[in-house]
């Protein structure tokens, strides 16, 4: 199992992040003190402290201290992180694993098409997805739950797209992740991928997808229309 939320976060600050969503803290703040997080652990008071600290530092909970103890919620990122371990142990005990993420169509800024056609990228997605894409991306924004679901496809295994050089400059590695993309009428296209760029404007809440084909023209889309991508095993 991966632990990427931090340097100070590690296996014991996970367990933690655990008993509190199993308190309810991913539902809202819940009320504890350390001694009664230290018995759940079966450890001192400092150490229960000190974990709390350590993942209030890596923004997965928010606390508010009071008299009697205090409170603690799960944020969205400290959500991502069960989700994350929780494909992990999915991986390990189902013979499937995908992820499935709601959005909707939308129009993206053109970068897409440049990057996909660039010789150096061009010749590893012949090799590694065996196609070359359409010079451009699909552009899905997803919705709320999908965007805290988001964080488990860490789980899923990556294509990896090496970096590379020419002459006037520099370009990013990325990687990519088989993907189906199914439309609200039900019509499927099984060979697509996600591709996440090391470097890129999107932020947590866009997908982009690539495909041998135009999947706006394929699947007859238009920005606004609902889609669903399925992430991993097919």
């Amino acid at each position: 199992m991966s632990v990427s939320t931090g340097s100070d976060v590690g296996f014991d600050e996970l367990a933690v992040l655990k008993l509190l969503a199993l308190e309810g803290a991913l539902e809202g703040d819940v009320k504890l003190s350390c001694s009664h997080l230290a018995d759940r652990l079966e450890a001192s008071n400092q150490t229960a402290s000190r974990r709390l600290r350590r993942l209030e530092s890596a923004d997965l909970v928010v606390r508010e201290t009071v008299s009697d103890g205090q409170w603690v919620e799960i944020t969205d990122e400290g959500e991502r992180t069960l989700h994350a371990e929780y494909e992990d142990y999915r991986r390990l005990f189902e013979t499937d694993s995908t992820v499935d993420l709601d959005g909707f169509v939308t129009s993206g800024m053109g970068e897409g098409r440049h990057y996909i056609s660039l010789p150096g990228y061009k010749r590893q997605f012949a090799e590694r997805l065996g196609y070359e894409p359409f010079p451009g991306t699909l552009n899905v924004d997803l919705d709320e739950e999908s965007v805290r679901r988001r964080g488990a496809v860490t789980s899923l295994e990556p294509i990896p797209i090496d970096g590379w050089e020419d002459d006037e400059r520099t370009y990013g590695p990325a990687v990519c992740r088989p993907a189906t993309v199914e439309t609200a009428d039900g019509d499927v296209y099984e060979t697509a991928h996600v591709i996440s760029p090391e470097r890129t404007h999107h932020d947590d809440d866009q997908l982009e997808v690539i495909a041998p084909e135009k999947l706006r023209e394929t699947l007859e889309l238009e920005d606004g229309d609902h889609v669903m991508v399925s992430l991993g095993d097919r």
